[in-house]
């Protein structure tokens, strides 16, 4: 009989696992990330189950990495980046949309099949790319801070196009375009007047009493609890765990607050994370699907290039700087896996396009950090 105590042997093979291909990616000189998901790859063919403990720690994994980008984020900067991180969402979506949907169009030839491949292909996850852009000193840049806020747009977007596609297909399963709307209008409005509240309410009582030693912890409270709300408004945690480090960012505490979230990330929940998305990956299923899927990720990854390319391009950016922006939007992950699930339960896909959406999950977490790696290095 298993003993009950078995997850602890588990977490402790993934977080060796993580080291270990760590270590070995670097050696190569790519990313960490890159190896800590091949592990997990291997890990999940049979060695270990992924568990529904996995999940939620792999979750606090990608919650904790989004804040720390939060903290790390100049609000200045993030600003003035708010038109081209739009014009780079909007490219981003438009191109991959018109490139995907069109090809699944003449595999298929189902118009709704196709919809529904193309929007699957607009969400960004951008966690790949912000911890391979941490790693190569370069989340902080102008690229950096743009490719984290088209993201978020992206994504936005990506959910709008669901909800109208959803409600033509399943109107009785599926809020109106305006409640969407209003969701998300009303997160931002509340993390808005929260992270003033919160940065004035820190800022007077540093002045009556010293909480330096708990402040971590009340950060931690507060980027859950924004994480929650945002999950529950319809916009994804990790939007609200990174506008929760945003609020922490203008404090004086950043730093402190920086350092030990970043000591409990990447002890413990970031390998698992990165670890749990190669652990999610069904083989069998993607290599299934290697022949509609190859156009399909080409397209996709041609598409968030060329489209967020030109979105950068058309804010300013030379083509080196570009091409670099249109290489951090390339992953997709858990957010087109959601999508495409959602499409199955619609009978608006079959199983043969889930499996093509796990190998575009897969390809494109795999070839993001060394593209990011290479361009930031080589190009200039």
């Amino acid at each position: 009989m298993e003993s009950e105590y078995m997850f602890l042997i588990n977490i402790a093979a993934i977080l060796l696992a993580a080291n270990i291909g760590g270590i070995i990616s670097v050696k190569f000189k790519q990313p960490a990330v890159l190896g800590q998901i091949l592990m997990g790859i291997v890990l999940g063919a049979g060695l270990i189950e992924k568990t529904e403990l996995i999940t939620h720690l792999a979750e606090i994994g990608v919650i904790f990495l989004m804040f720390i980008a939060g903290l790390e984020t100049d609000v200045n900067e993030l600003k003035e980046s708010g038109k081209s991180s739009s014009l780079i969402a909007i490219g981003g979506v438009i191109v991959p949309f018109v490139l995907v949907g069109g090809a699944a169009y003449i595999v298929t030839n189902d118009l709704m099949i196709s919809v529904f491949m193309g929007i699957v292909s607009t969400a960004t996850s951008v966690s790949i790319s912000v911890q391979t852009l941490r790693e190569i000193g370069q989340l902080r840049t102008k690229q950096g801070i743009s490719i984290l806020g088209a993201a978020i747009i992206d994504d936005i977007i990506g959910i709008l196009l669901l909800t109208i596609v959803v409600g033509i297909v399943s109107p009785e399963s599926s809020s109106s375009i305006l409640v969407v709307l209003w969701k998300i209008s009303l997160f931002f409005l509340i993390t808005f007047v929260f992270g003033l509240i919160i940065t004035k309410l820190i800022r007077s009582l540093d002045l009556k009493i010293n909480f330096e030693d708990k402040i971590v912890t009340y950060a931690i409270v507060i980027c859950f609890m924004l994480a929650f709300m945002s999950e529950e408004l319809g916009v994804a945690a990790i939007t609200g765990a990174y506008f929760s480090g945003v609020v922490f960012s203008m404090t004086e505490h950043r730093h402190r607050v920086s350092h030990d979230i970043n000591k409990i990330a990447t002890t413990l929940f970031t390998p698992i994370f990165f670890v749990s998305i190669g652990m999610g990956v069904d083989l069998k299923s993607a290599l299934s699907a290697l022949g509609i899927g190859s156009i399909l990720i080409v397209m996709a990854i041609i598409g968030k290039i060329i489209g967020s390319g030109l979105g950068a391009r058309f804010s300013g950016f030379n083509k080196a700087e570009a091409l670099q922006i249109g290489f951090g939007m390339v992953p997709r992950a858990e957010v087109a896996i959601i999508i495409a699930n959602l499409g199955l339960k619609l009978n608006v896909i079959s199983d043969q396009e889930i499996a093509t959406v796990i190998l575009m999950v897969l390809v494109t977490t795999l070839v993001t950090p060394s593209l990011l790696k290479w361009s930031f290095a080589r190009i200039k």
